[in-house]
C-alpha cells in the first residue's frame, strides 16, 4: 500500500512527509527542495480489538492500533512539468507506484502557483486545485498518444481487446485493465477508436486518472490561511482536509524527546517535561492554542481518510486460535492487513498465503465462533481464523 504525496514546491509536503514518517528530510523555504522522492512509513490509525479482551495485545497503543503503510513524498510539480518543465519528468515517474494521492495544497496562500513565497494572502490555492489532475491526465496523454495512430490500427486488423492494449501501454504508470475498462464504459467514446480525436483521449485518460490515482486535498497551513481560502476548498466535490503539518511535526518531535506524550491523530497532548526551554513552551503553547481551534493538526485525519475513504479499504485481523485470538507463538493479534472494502473469507486466505487460499476450507469468526464460506464478505475490524490443508 503506497501513497504519493504530492502538489507545488514548497507547500509543505516535504514538512508533512517527516511529520508523518519521522524521516530526516530537508525542510526549506524555497522551491525544489525535494530533488528525489523521499520513501517512509506511516500509519493508519484504529481502534484495536484487543480492548474487548482483558488484556491488552502489545501491538497496540493503548488500544490504539496503527498499520503500516508506504508514503513518498515527490519533487514539487509545476504547471506543465508533463513537457518535462521543472522536475516534471522525476515527478511523475515516481507517482507510478502510488494508489492513492495526498495533493498538499497551500492554503494560506503565501507562495505562487510555481512555490515562490508570496506572503500569506497573496495566492489564491484555488488556482492549485486543477493543475495536479490536468498534469497527471495529459502525462497518460502523452504515453498514449506517443503510438496511438499505429495501435489504433492494429486493434482493428487483429481484433485485439483494446482496454488490454492500453493498459500495456500505461502499465509504467501504474494503471491496470480494470482500471481501463472502467473508464472505457464511463467516457462511451465512438465504438470506432480509430477515429477518435485527440480530445476524446484526453477525456478517457482523465478517467483513467480518476480511477488509477484518486486524490486528496491536504489544505495545508491552514492554521495561518485566511478563513475564506480554507471555506473555498472544504466547498469543493472531494476530500478536503485542513491540516497544520508544521504543528503535528512540533508534536511528534516533541513526543520522541519525551517532553510531551502525544498519541498521533489525538486533539490534545499532556507536558512531561519540567525543564522546557521557554521558546519550547511557547511554542507548545501555539501549538495547543491550534488544536483547540482546528481540533487535531490534520495530518492523521488525511491520511485515514486516504485509505478508508478513498481507497475504501478494512483492517482485518487474522489468527490460528480462535478462543484466545494468537497465532501459533501464542502472540495475540499478531497482524492487521489492509483490505479492500468487500473483501472475502477466501480472499483474506491468499492474503496470508497462497498455500493457504489454494487449500482453503473455511474461516472462523473469532468474535461469535461461526463457520463462515469462502464468499462470506468481512467487516472492518474482524477477527478471523483461515482453516485449510495446508501445513
Amino acid at each position: 500500500m503506497t501513497i504519493g504525496l504530492a502538489g507545488k514546491p514548497n507547500a509543505g509536503k516535504s514538512t508533512f512527509f517527516k511529520a508523518a514518517t519521522m524521516a530526516d528530510v530537508e525542510i526549506a523555504n524555497y522551491p525544489f527542495t525535494t530533488i528525489n522522492a523521499n520513501k517512509g512509513v506511516t500509519y493508519v490509525r484504529a481502534g484495536c480489538p484487543c480492548i474487548e479482551r482483558s488484556k491488552r495485545c502489545g501491538h497496540c497503543v493503548e488500544g490504539i492500533r496503527y498499520v503500516p503503510i508506504e508514503l513518498i513524498d515527490v519533487a514539487g510539480l509545476v504547471p506543465d512539468a508533463h513537457q518535462g518543465r521543472g522536475l516534471g519528468n522525476s515527478f511523475l515517474d515516481e507517482l507510478r507506484q502510488a494508489q492513492a494521492i495526498i495533493h498538499v495544497i497551500d492554503a494560506s496562500g503565501s507562495t505562487d502557483i510555481e512555490g515562490n513565497p508570496v506572503g500569506v494572502g497573496g495566492h489564491d490555492p484555488m488556482e492549485d486545485v486543477d493543475f495536479l489532475n490536468r498534469e497527471i491526465t495529459m502525462w497518460m496523454f502523452g504515453i498514449v498518444r506517443r503510438n496511438w495512430d499505429r495501435l489504433a490500427r492494429k486493434i482493428q486488423a487483429e481484433g485485439l481487446k483494446i482496454e488490454k492494449v492500453l493498459a500495456e501501454q500505461l502499465a509504467g504508470a501504474g494503471v491496470d485493465e480494470h482500471q481501463v475498462l472502467c473508464s472505457l464504459a464511463e467516457c462511451r467514446l465512438e465504438h470506432n477508436h480509430v477515429k477518435w480525436s485527440d480530445e476524446d483521449l484526453v477525456r478517457l485518460c482523465d478517467g483513467i486518472r480518476m480511477i488509477s490515482k484518486p486524490m486528496i486535498i491536504a489544505a495545508n497551513k491552514a492554521d495561518i490561511a485566511p478563513g475564506e481560502f480554507v471555506s473555498d476548498l472544504q466547498s469543493l466535490d472531494q476530500i478536503v482536509v485542513p491540516t497544520s503539518a508544521a504543528a503535528e511535526l512540533v508534536l511528534r518531535s516533541a513526543a520522541s524527546s519525551g517532553a510531551i506524550k502525544y498519541v498521533p491523530g489525538d486533539g490534545s497532548f499532556t507536558v512531561l517535561s519540567e525543564e522546557l526551554s521557554p521558546a519550547q513552551k511557547k511554542g507548545l503553547e501555539k501549538v495547543h492554542a491550534l488544536l483547540e481551534k482546528m481540533g487535531c493538526t490534520g495530518i492523521q485525519e488525511c491520511i485515514n481518510r486516504a485509505v478508508f475513504e478513498l481507497l475504501d479499504l478494512i483492517i482485518v485481523y487474522p489468527v490460528e486460535d480462535e478462543g484466545k485470538w494468537t497465532d501459533k507463538n501464542d502472540r495475540m493479534l499478531p497482524d492487521a492487513f489492509l483490505m479492500k472494502k468487500g473483501s472475502t473469507a477466501h480472499d483474506l486466505a491468499y492474503k496470508v498465503h497462497s498455500d493457504i487460499g489454494n487449500s482453503f476450507l473455511y474461516a472462523v469468526d473469532a468474535r461469535t465462533k461461526m463457520r463462515l464460506g469462502e464468499k462470506h464478505e468481512l467487516n472492518d475490524g474482524d477477527v478471523v481464523k483461515i482453516v485449510s490443508t495446508a501445513r
